[in-house]
Parts: C-alpha cells; structure tokens; sequence
C-alpha cells in the first residue's frame, strides 16, 4: 500500500514526502489513511512537493484526544519541516484542522483547499458510540460516507474494524469527535482571507451541501464546487472530477 512503500520517519513524526515544487500539504480525515490522496499524489507530484502527515489520531493520550492536541502536532511538524507559503488541503476532520491552523497562523498558508469539512456541522457518529467486534456496524458506517457504497473496499473497512477493537482507541475516536463539534468555528471564519477553494459531494451525508454552502457564505475569498454522485470524500470516490476542479484553482493565477 502506498503508506508502507513511501512512509518516512523523521524523530516521532511519520509522512510521506513526494515531488517537487510548490508544497501542497494534506491532511486526513478521523477514519481517513494517507493513501486517501493517492489520486491526488499521482496527477499533482510531478510539478508539487505534496507532504502529508501521518496524524496521531490514535497514539494521543485518551484524556488529550482532541483538536487542540492534533494542532499541536501539526503546528510542530510544519516548524520541523520548515514550511512556509503552503498550500494547505484537508478532508473532514483534516479541513477543520486546515481551518485552526490557518486562523492561527494567516501568513504561513497560501491557498485554503476543503472537502467535506468539518467545523461548522457534521453527522459522523451520531450518537451511536463505536461498537467494539461489531463487523456489520462499522461496515455500515464506513460504507455511509460513500455514495456508492462499493467504493468502500473489505480492505479499508478491516483496517477500521481493526482499529476499532481495541477500547482506548474507541475512547480517543469519541474524543476527537467531540472535540470537533466544540470547536464550532462560525463566528471565526470571517477573519480568513486566503483563497479557498471548496469541494463538495452532492451527496454528502456527514457535512451535507447546506454546510459547504454556509462556509461559501463566512469564507469570504472562497469558490464552492460541487460533485454530483458524491458524499464525503469526492478525491477517493470521484478522482478525475476532484483533480480537474483542484487543477483548475491552482492555475487560475497561471493564466490571470
């Protein structure tokens, strides 16, 4: 898989590191797997320097497992790596990350690039708590952020079952989770002013249209681009749509 043939280790952060040019970093989802942007790696690494770490979702400590510990790690990878004038690009759980950062930091990022994110709304776990050696449960779940269920091989659903047997993980998902719908961003996002490019499904069933709407409203630089047949991870499920959109917003200056 793509994670074990290109991961890379630098002291305790993980990653993979891929071509050269522009930085384009990326960051995934809660259930997300660096090989999410493998579509994304392969059309955009011949003319970007694409990094994406590896985030701790499940190495935090239970009682630490949250947002503003997730920050903090992703505020000191890109100190280690010395980035600066990046662009920054993040599914779901990863685009909220993408959103603290940038509010924390304006003039280290570039270009903004969200795709079913959260930080205003999301529908992940409901109220449901993950079920431990449930197989049918978590199959159910994985399978509800594709709008063809297919698009969810056995491969990636055992990788989360996996996951899932062990409590503290459960512990820290649910911790994450709810960290997340704390850190409602709404009244914040007006103070962002990078270009932002959104990416939605059509479909979506976790942020749901009206939710990449809304942050069209408060980004106040932002273009939304919706993909029809779609949920919540349009570069995984719809790839040559999501690269096509992505491609023409990082040539818009190319051209102007």
């Amino acid at each position: 898989m793509l994670e074990v043939a290109n991961l890379k280790q630098e002291g305790e952060f993980k990653f993979i590191e891929q071509g050269e040019g522009k930085v384009m970093l990326l960051l995934h989802g809660l259930f997300g797997a660096l090989s999410n942007w493998e579509s994304v790696i392969e059309k955009f690494s011949a003319d970007h320097r694409i990094i994406i770490p590896m985030l701790p979702i499940y190495e935090l400590p239970v009682r630490e497992a949250g947002l503003p510990k997730l920050i903090e790690y992703l505020e000191d990878f890109i100190a280690h790596k010395n980035l600066d004038n990046f662009d920054l690009m993040g599914n779901s759980l990863g685009g909220h990350m993408a959103l603290m950062y940038i509010l924390k930091h304006p003039k280290k990022v570039d270009r903004l690039i969200l795709t079913g994110s959260s930080g205003l709304f999301e529908n992940a776990m409901g109220s449901s708590f993950p079920k431990r050696g449930n197989y049918s449960f978590i199959e159910e779940k994985v399978r509800y952020t594709f709008y063809d269920p297919n698009t969810a091989t056995k491969e990636y659903i055992d990788e989360i079952f996996n996951t899932m047997q062990s409590m503290p993980m459960c512990l820290r998902i649910v911790g994450i989770a709810k960290s997340a719908q704390r850190n409602n961003l709404a009244t914040e996002l007006h103070k962002i002013e990078n270009e932002t490019l959104l990416i939605w499904g059509l479909n979506d069933t976790i942020t749901p249209p009206r939710v990449g709407h809304e942050f069209n409203r408060l980004l106040k630089n932002s273009t939304l681009r919706f993909i029809d047949k779609c949920c919540h991870a349009p570069m995984m499920e719809r790839p040559d749509e999501y690269n096509i959109i992505l491609e023409e917003f990082l040539n818009e200056r190319k051209s102007a």
